[in-house]
C-alpha cells in the first residue's frame, strides 16, 4: 500500500508542478528571477518530477491488464521516431498558442515555419509516446500513468487552440489554423515550403537521429527493458 501512495504522492506533485504556475505564480517568478532563470529551474524540477513519478509507478504493486505479447514492444519501437520528431519541431517553434511556443511576437501566417507540420507538436509528442507504451505495459500502475499522459497531451490541444480564440479575432485565428494544423504531412509536398524551411528540417531530423541513439543506448540501462524485442 506504500507505494500506491507513493504513487498517487507523485501524481500529485506533478499535477500541482504544472498547473500553479498557470494561476499567476509563473508572471511573479519569472519578474522575480528573469525569464531564462525560472524556465531553467522549471525545467529541471519537471523532469525530477517526471523521474518520480515513473520510477514510483515501476515500484507500485504489480496488477496485470493484459499480457505483455512480443509483437507489442514493436508498437514504441515504430512510433518513437515520429514522437522524437515532433518533439524536436517544438524547439523554437514560432506558433504562440501551444506548449514550448514562443508567446512573444505575433504569428505569421506568411511564414509559419515547422508550425506547417503541427502546431501542436509537443503535445503530439507525449499522446504518441505514452499510447504506445501502453501496449507493452499492460499493468496497473503504467496504465494509469500512461493513460493519463496521453489524455494529458491531447487534452492540451483543444485547451490551447481555446486560448488562441480567446487572444485573436476571429478572422486571425482561422487563418493561423489554416497554415498550422494540428497535424499535417501535406506541407513536404510543397516545394517553397520545403525550400524555405530545409535547414530547419535538416537540423530536426539530426537531433532526432542523436536522441534515438541515446535511447536506444541508455533504454536498458535506465528504465531496466531492453529495447529491441
Amino acid at each position: 500500500m506504500i507505494f500506491w501512495t507513493e504513487f498517487a504522492l507523485a501524481w500529485l506533485v506533478f499535477l500541482l508542478s504544472h498547473f500553479l504556475p498557470s494561476l499567476g505564480l509563473r508572471d511573479r517568478l519569472i519578474a522575480a528571477m528573469g525569464r531564462r532563470s525560472y524556465f531553467a529551474i522549471y525545467g529541471i524540477l519537471s523532469v525530477l518530477c517526471v523521474v518520480w513519478l515513473i520510477s514510483a509507478a515501476a515500484r507500485a504493486p504489480f496488477v496485470e491488464l493484459w499480457p505483455p505479447e512480443p509483437w507489442t514492444r514493436w508498437v514504441p519501437l515504430l512510433t518513437m521516431p515520429f514522437a522524437v520528431f515532433l518533439a524536436t519541431c517544438a524547439i523554437g517553434g514560432r506558433y504562440p498558442f501551444s506548449l514550448g511556443g514562443h508567446r512573444a511576437g505575433a504569428f505569421d501566417p506568411a511564414s509559419p515555419g515547422l508550425a506547417r507540420l503541427s502546431r501542436h507538436p509537443l503535445p503530439l509528442a507525449l499522446a504518441l509516446w505514452s499510447g504506445a507504451h501502453l501496449f507493452p505495459n499492460g499493468d496497473l500502475a503504467h496504465v494509469l500513468l500512461l493513460g493519463s499522459f496521453a489524455a494529458l497531451g491531447l487534452g492540451a490541444i483543444p485547451m490551447f487552440d481555446h486560448r488562441a480564440r480567446a487572444a485573436l479575432p476571429p478572422a486571425d485565428v482561422e487563418a493561423m489554423f489554416q497554415v498550422a494544423p494540428i497535424i499535417s504531412a501535406s506541407a513536404m509536398f510543397d516545394r517553397h515550403w520545403l525550400s524555405a524551411s530545409a535547414r530547419s528540417l535538416f537540423l530536426r531530423v539530426v537531433w532526432s537521429m542523436l536522441v534515438l541513439v541515446l535511447i536506444l543506448a541508455l533504454h536498458e540501462t535506465v528504465i531496466g527493458v531492453p529495447l529491441l524485442p
